[in-house]
């Protein structure tokens, strides 16, 4: 009875999800559902409070600075106009001819700079809009490619991206952010390789008379303020990605030199709570390359503006936008604890760890596919999955003698393949960005972020089992 009252929860989060329902709502009210569907009337409130609450509350706690940092630093990428200059910049290298490459490749440089996808979604489409037209390309067919460059290889699979996808698993494996790079690359290339030549091929079959009229929606003020932005002068191309480089290097240093050689004595006693630095050595080196390209950028908007009105307001906004992302993510760990703590969760956790038992790779891509699937959530569907199997897949890696940062990286990569259901969050507000519905445009979008990242993960399973990690 507990396993099917598990799957009428489910159903209903994604259904009512999918309808639009705000997942804070949906989240405690699906998870107690759950428990009163299974017959634990009395465990109600204590499970309300003692699992789902504790389990938000602590995703909160881990990762709050990450979202927090990562949408300030956006927004004054945003307001600075350096993310603009690297958008014009890439397509004017490229050229309209190249449209489609122009689009996927400013929103992979943006979204691994830690610009979050929401902003380059609303910044690309008019510029991405007016590409298509030039080199009549459906319109389409622009979510796909703004999806291939913002919700696939920059998200999970290239080394040291600061996405909150990236930095889950350090925790759970004491891992960093640049875990196994090599076959993080392999799988950056063929996913991008894979979802460029497919999104061509689209190209050709389809007309421009294909495209969906443009109609009025919510989105019009703020894709007209965009497009009025693209014709002012830019900042050089050059000095706009300086700050992704910056981060980037100073999240290298970090997590492979500095951090390593610190050996804080407080992580071994009981006032901060012990933990190894390995546990958090991750997570310190992100949080500190984002606060050392905010400070960059925030010095930069004021000297060249000379007020400071414009720099506080966009880290106002960044700080507010981040907000409800983590609150939607943190509400889905809760949910998702809730359901691990019922009787009938047994039934699904001993399935997964059966599969594949010689080799933890395949049974952890199977459970965080899965699990990132029913939450439309990576990181929520990711969170759930090492929460109750972290341990788990580490002993038997250590038993096989599998490198962690090969579970590290699988993770990773299978919460980007299934999270893209038709009820994601982010699939939605693409579309409605692009003023186009799931039947115009989805299945470019699922194609490129569900099944190309399917096969690349298949793949990439194939190499780490023959060669380890590299």
């Amino acid at each position: 009875m507990e396993l099917i009252s598990i799957l009428i929860s489910l159903g209903l989060l994604m259904f009512l999800a999918y309808r639009g329902m705000s997942v804070l709502i949906l989240a405690p009210t699906m998870a107690l559902l759950a428990v009163l569907l299974s017959g634990n009337f009395a465990d109600l409130l204590p499970i309300y409070t003692q699992v789902f609450m504790k389990a938000m509350g602590g995703y909160l706690i881990q990762y709050f600075p990450l979202f927090l940092l990562g949408s300030i630093f956006g927004k004054l990428m945003e307001s600075s106009g350096y993310a603009l200059a690297i958008a014009n910049g890439i397509t004017e290298k490229l050229g309209s001819s190249r449209g489609l490459l122009a689009v996927v490749l400013a929103c992979a440089i943006l979204t691994y700079g830690g610009v979050s996808l929401f902003v380059v979604a609303f910044m690309m489409f008019p510029i991405g809009k007016s590409l298509f037209e030039r080199a009549q390309i459906s319109v389409n067919l622009l979510p796909g490619a703004i999806a291939l460059g913002a919700f696939t290889f920059t998200m999970t699979a290239l080394p040291g991206t600061p996405s909150v996808q990236n930095s889950i698993p350090s925790p759970f494996f004491g891992t960093d952010s640049f875990a196994a790079p090599g076959l993080g690359l392999i799988a950056s290339c063929m996913m991008l390789g894979l979802g460029i030549l497919w999104l061509n091929r689209q190209r050709r079959l389809l007309s421009v008379a294909d495209a969906s009229p443009s109609n009025q929606n919510i989105f019009n003020a703020n894709l007209a303020s965009q497009a009025s932005d693209s014709s002012k002068p830019t900042i050089p191309f050059r000095v706009a990605v300086f700050p992704i480089v910056l981060m980037g290097l100073t999240n290298l240093m970090m997590a492979k030199w500095w951090l390593l050689e610190w050996q804080p004595e407080f992580l071994k006693t009981n006032e901060f709570g012990m933990t190894s630095l390995s546990s958090v050595t991750g997570i310190w080196a992100i949080v500190i390359a984002l606060s050392v390209g905010i400070i960059y950028l925030y010095t930069m908007q004021v000297i060249q503006t000379r007020q400071f009105a414009k720099a506080n307001e966009a880290v106002n906004h960044g700080s507010v936008g981040s907000m409800l992302p983590i609150l939607n993510t943190a509400s889905e760990v809760g949910y998702g604890s809730v359901i691990a703590s019922l009787t009938g969760f047994l039934i699904i956790r001993e399935f997964v760890l059966s599969i594949a038992p010689g080799n933890p790779l395949i049974s952890e891509a199977v459970a965080v596919n899965v699990l990132a699937g029913i939450t439309g959530s990576a990181s929520g569907g990711m969170s759930i999955a090492l929460q109750t199997l972290g341990a788990d897949y580490l002993a038997k890696a250590v038993a096989l003698g599998i490198s962690p940062e090969l579970l590290h990286r699988i993770a990773v990569m299978a919460s980007g393949c299934m999270d893209t259901l038709p009820h994601n969050g982010a699939v939605i507000t693409l579309l409605g960005i692009c003023n186009l519905t799931h039947r115009a445009a989805y299945r470019y979008i699922a194609m490129v972020t569900i099944v190309f990242p399917l096969i690349t993960l298949a793949f990439i399973i194939f190499l780490a089992s023959v060669f380890g990690s590299f």
